[in-house]
């Protein structure tokens, strides 16, 4: 039914003119169609793609103060234009990408106020977005909500997580898309005809985040929600102004899902230079403090981040082609963990030297990550963040992750609304200032702000690593769903490739730090799993988080140095959502194929064809061994070795919660 109703339309309407009732709106292929109509003065769109409906008519508009609403209007103009271009980002999972889209621009008056409003369509091949854009001179301006909805057309299979306003460390749902709730986005959803759609946000600048609550009144229906300061104002803001993005990402199949750039080019190019952004690989003191080896405080002398041991993290990594080292717990105040002003951001421990540390990891051409953990401590961390930084760009430390791991201070304010996407992206411009890259852990959800700011390379804003060790943990399925999902939001920086997966090399010394832990913790999953979470899950700061002892000498560990910090090319060779995905990724004439698979073992067919044709390509390669099993035997793996071409048929094997990577070299 809603394919002849789309076809019916599409052949009704066309017109482009102020004057038209209905619009149609068409993505630079002409696969993707937008309707625009306007029936009882509310403005509303339906979306096709490929002649079948996805989207039933859905509203637009916003609810500002006094509440004013975009539900009576006259449209004043309608422009339309087309772009086409490449550009190159600093990093990422190729080096060039192409933006062609058509725009399309709607000037609208409120009936009532007769305030100006527009809203803005964009469609590439493989999505659209729109957001609104109030173009009057206020100084001062409300925004209480969103009229914004997402009516799908039919029942489908849907990934979600339960939406929270403070954390999205949470797994994730599938159930049918009629059986969801209140979601977080990224929001992924398959159609029985195996077209997927992925409904998302760009360019979180100067608002809110949403979140979509099934509407009451429609199963298939969810309206756009925003986190709302504590007096239940929405956003404060002044205009002219512009909204973010809302996006949905369009593919035909999973697998083409994840090659999508379109949250990149809906985000503005950088206006200042950036040439001191550069991707790197590191590891760190920070997992054996997860262990319960160790602690961050350095009461009870079991303090893990010392000049000693960071020292030889610092030659491990000078030998081993890894960038850089993070060091967790340097600083003073993690004693008072939960006390305002706990932190000063500036003084070591006694025994952490920092800027002898700085001076040993520059000798060496390896880059020491500093970590500021706030606690949530907003208001502290605003008032030292300028002589932190200063602090760091004297040693020569341009790398920082950041933590927001506690209740937000000031207490009545949510952890993703506007209050601290305000203070998330003063510390991205801090940072730009003193030509430092941050790693932002506790994170609001990534929008692409990374195009306009580069510095700002990676995020946590997902359940990750940590949790296998100290809780139930994190299931194989987990990481299949992660790039279909949170993934689609940007890099995020999982901290994965444990070698020692069933964490007891040190079991003896562990001492449980977290109320979650039982004692039987594992990561479940494979070795050989672990590293090709490296490829499959992009981020520029790529972490190997396990124990130094647990990598020294192990042979596996080769590929973690042959590993690219950057790529200049990306193909998903195979991706079922939750199950499987196998991707490959190029760096020059080198190719690296990874994959991951969830509870059940499988063997995938994998065409070569991305290689040269008629060339020899040197294979080494590290998966599974005969019986791996990621409850049972996940440390068990074969290396091999041996010549490809184009032409060859590849087959590769994953056992339960496995995976594998192999390398192909000219």
């Amino acid at each position: 039914m809603y394919r002849l109703i789309a076809l019916f339309l599409l052949f009704l309407v066309g017109r482009t003119t102020a004057a038209s009732a209905d619009f149609l709106l068409r993505s630079p292929d002409g696969k993707l169609r937008i309707v625009i109509q306007s029936p009882d003065s509310e403005l509303q769109y339906l979306v096709v793609f490929r002649d079948d409906t996805l989207f039933r008519p859905s509203s637009l508009g916003l609810i500002l103060g006094g509440n004013d609403t975009l539900r009576r209007f006259k449209i004043l103009s309608v422009d339309s234009s087309f772009a086409e271009k490449e550009w190159e980002p600093r990093y990422g999972t190729r080096s060039r990408i192409s933006d062609r889209h058509h725009s399309y621009n709607f000037r609208l008056q409120m009936a009532r106020s007769h305030r100006n409003i527009a809203v803005e369509f964009r469609l590439f091949n493989d999505g659209f977005a729109f957001r609104y854009r109030l173009t009057d001179t206020l100084e001062q301006l409300d925004i209480l909500g969103e009229l914004s909805t997402f009516r799908f057309s039919r029942d489908a299979n849907s990934w979600w997580a339960w939406a929270d306003y403070n954390t999205y460390e949470k797994t994730y749902q599938h159930t049918r898309l009629s059986e969801a709730s209140h979601v977080a986005t990224p929001f992924t959803v398959q159609f029985d005809s195996g077209t997927c759609v992925s409904v998302h946000e760009a360019a979180i600048e100067e608002y809110t985040s949403m979140t979509l609550r099934r509407s009451m009144t429609d199963s298939l229906s969810f309206d756009v929600n925003l986190v709302p300061w504590s007096d239940g104002v929405a956003v404060k803001t002044s205009s002219p102004m512009v909204t973010p993005w809302r996006v949905v990402f369009v593919a035909p199949r999973a697998a083409d899902l994840l090659e999508s750039n379109v949250l990149l080019n809906l985000n503005s190019p950088a206006v200042r230079d950036f040439s001191f952004v550069k991707p790197l690989r590191y590891i760190g003191i920070w997992w054996e403090m997860h262990l319960g080896l160790t602690t961050w405080k350095h009461e009870g002398g079991r303090h893990g981040a010392t000049t000693e041991k960071a020292k030889a993290y610092i030659d491990f990594a000078a030998a081993h082609s890894m960038g850089g080292v993070l060091v967790e717990g340097w600083n003073t105040g993690w004693e008072n963990w939960g006390e305002k002003n706990a932190f000063d951001f500036r003084t070591p421990y006694a025994d952490f030297d920092l800027e002898e540390l700085a001076e040993y990891a520059n000798v060496r051409n390896v880059q020491l990550i500093g970590h500021h953990e706030t606690g949530g401590d907003i208001l502290s961390y605003e008032s030292h963040i300028d002589s932190a930084f200063a602090k760091y760009k004297r040693l020569g430390i341009h790398y920082v992750k950041t933590g927001y791991a506690g209740p937000v201070n000031p207490p009545t304010e949510h952890h993703h609304g506007q209050y601290m996407i305000r203070h998330f992206n003063k510390v991205m411009r801090k940072a730009a200032q003193y030509e430092i890259m941050l790693d932002v852990h506790e994170s609001v959800i990534p929008s692409g702000l990374s195009r306009t700011y580069p510095n700002l390379m990676t995020f946590e804003a997902v359940r990750g690593m940590e949790w296998n060790a100290w809780s139930d943990g994190n299931p194989p399925s987990h990481t299949c769903i992660l790039p279909f999902t949170r993934g689609m939001a940007g890099p995020m920086d999982y901290t994965p490739c444990i070698f020692d997966a069933r964490e007891d090399n040190f079991s003896a010394k562990r001492i449980p730090w977290n109320g979650l832990d039982k004692g039987n913790n594992t990561v479940h999953s494979t070795l050989s799993n672990q590293l090709a979470l490296l490829v499959v899950n992009y981020s520029p700061m790529q972490m190997a988080a396990d124990l130094l002892e647990n990598y020294q000498s192990h042979p596996a560990y080769q590929f973690v140095e042959k590993l690219p910090d950057t790529w200049d090319e990306s193909r998903v060779l195979a991706a079922s959502i939750g199950e499987y995905v196998v991707v490959a990724r190029r760096r020059g004439t080198t190719w690296f194929v990874a994959g991951i698979t969830n509870e059940y073992s499988r063997e995938i067919s994998l065409p070569l064809d991305f290689l040269e044709q008629e060339v020899d390509y040197s294979v080494e390669s590290c998966t599974d061994a005969p019986g791996s099993h990621f409850n049972t035997d996940p440390e068990s793996y074969v290396l091999q070795t041996g010549i490809a071409r184009a032409t060859t048929s590849f087959r590769l094997w994953m056992a339960p919660g496995g995976g594998g990577v192999v390398v192909f070299s000219r």
